[in-house]
């Protein structure tokens, strides 16, 4: 499994609001095309920040898998112009389970 550790700094105050969007739609979406989520997770030092964790089968299917979730009609029309101007920074981290130890 491929997995994105991911980061994200909101604007001030901005975290619940990103978050609630978040769980609504983003992860559903996420689901349908096969892309597993973990957490979020809190940052319990900093209220704008929060972590999670996105899954990918193996390396090949992550680009043509977050293709079809940036180049869909949720994150172009809906979401895109929503949730990006929210975010202060986030930033991602490209990680391997080599032995197929993470199971979600």
């Amino acid at each position: 499994m491929i997995i994105e550790m991911r980061t994200y700094r909101t604007k001030a105050g901005k975290r619940a609001e990103f978050l609630e969007i978040f769980f609504a739609k983003s992860i559903p979406a996420h689901a349908e095309i096969g892309m597993k989520i973990l957490g979020p997770f809190l940052s319990i030092e900093d209220p704008d920040t929060f972590f999670f964790m996105r899954g990918f089968p193996d390396l090949a299917s992550r680009e043509p898998m977050k293709a079809k979730f940036y180049e869909g009609e949720l994150w172009k029309s809906e979401l895109e112009n929503v949730l990006m101007p929210m975010l202060e920074k986030y930033d991602v981290v490209l990680v391997e389970d080599p032995e197929n130890l993470v199971h979600w």
